[in-house]
């Protein structure tokens, strides 16, 4: 199982950091791996295979992309 996403440490302003993306990317990758982590076990459960779960992830994933391309 994963660590908590609460012992993720969010960086403060102060702290040497330049934007709030880079104080927020840590816990940004750690909520993403958690996400796919569960996704993919939904899958297994479900009876797909890993494999055919990693590849409907990378194409949610691809969707999400083109959406936010579009809208901008």
């Amino acid at each position: 199982m994963l660590p908590s996403t609460s012992s993720v440490h969010v960086v403060a302003p102060d702290e040497h950091i330049l934007t709030v993306q880079e104080a927020l990317e840590p816990l940004y990758m750690k909520l993403e791996q958690e996400a796919e982590a569960k996704l993919l076990e939904a899958a297994v459960s479900a009876g797909w295979s890993a494999e055919e779960a990693l590849e409907a992830i990378d194409e949610l994933k691809r969707h999400e992309l083109e959406s936010i391309a579009t809208q901008h």
